[in-house]
């Protein structure tokens, strides 16, 4: 058990700036296995953004609830997977070959590309949780799921990027079979928050997503980065609200 707490921990130091033990120690192997606890620091992280939403909206118009909520959000993780999501549209936005991409994604500077991305991700989140229904339960399912399918793809798919050239903080790079399966389970608490059928329709879309840009990502540099991890989660945050939105307006399908 304490071995594992300090996996979780390891797992939640690498995804937020919320303080840890200092008796947690850190090895290359052991930030390899804490990927199976990465969704699981993604249902707390989302339950934490959900909670300043939930007590902002006891004072403010809705709105400015989830911009509060957003902001903390940015805190709570440092912008760890913002950033890698505009460096990963700068890379593949401006370079044409493998080489120039992985150049690109080191580099610290942001260029037009990351920059436009990252302005129409954030406007997608606040317009996509503005019209939702139940704002809490999209905050807390999307930061679990998108985490945990962000992290899955280390299991299966080759790093492409040298860890001492990187300009990011050590990644996990390596998942066994044991670590995948303990990070699939964690998605149970899906079926609680959203219900059988919805849970069913959220895994088909990020199924779809995973496979295309897993096909995506092998064609252009022949693995992933840990930017790449980054833009993965981004995306499959979004997609997660679209997801529930629709599922919203059109079945009724969510407990709540």
């Amino acid at each position: 058990m304490k071995y594992q707490l300090n996996l979780f921990f390891l797992a939640l130091g690498f995804f937020s700036r919320l303080p840890i033990p200092k008796s947690v120690t850190y090895s290359e192997l052991k930030l390899n296995q804490s990927s199976r606890y990465f969704m699981l620091v993604g249902w707390l992280l989302g339950a934490l953004v959900a909670s300043v939403y939930y007590i902002a909206n006891h004072f403010f118009s809705e709105h400015i609830s989830i911009w509060l909520a957003m902001v903390f959000s940015l805190f709570l993780t440092g912008c760890f997977h913002e950033d890698g999501f505009a460096d990963m549209a700068d890379g593949f936005g401006g370079g044409l070959t493998v080489e120039r991409k992985l150049t690109i994604m080191k580099d610290s500077r942001l260029g037009t590309y990351g920059v436009t991305s990252l302005i129409l991700l954030l406007l997608g989140k606040f317009l996509l949780l503005s019209e939702s229904q139940h704002i809490v339960i999209a905050l807390i399912v999307a930061y679990g799921l998108s985490r945990g399918i962000a992290a899955s793809f280390i299991y299966d798919m080759d790093y492409v990027t040298d860890i001492e050239e990187s300009k990011s903080k050590p990644l996990a790079n390596n998942q066994n079979k044991s670590d995948f399966i303990i990070l699939i389970l964690t998605a149970i608490p899906t079926v609680w928050l959203v219900g059988m059928e919805a849970s069913l329709i959220l895994l088909a879309v990020l199924l779809a997503f995973r496979t295309i840009f897993k096909a995506f990502l092998y064609r252009h540099i022949q693995g992933y980065t840990g930017d790449c991890l980054g833009a993965a989660q981004q995306a499959a945050e979004i997609l997660i609200y679209f997801t529930l939105l629709l599922i919203y307006q059109n079945s009724g399908m969510l407990i709540l």
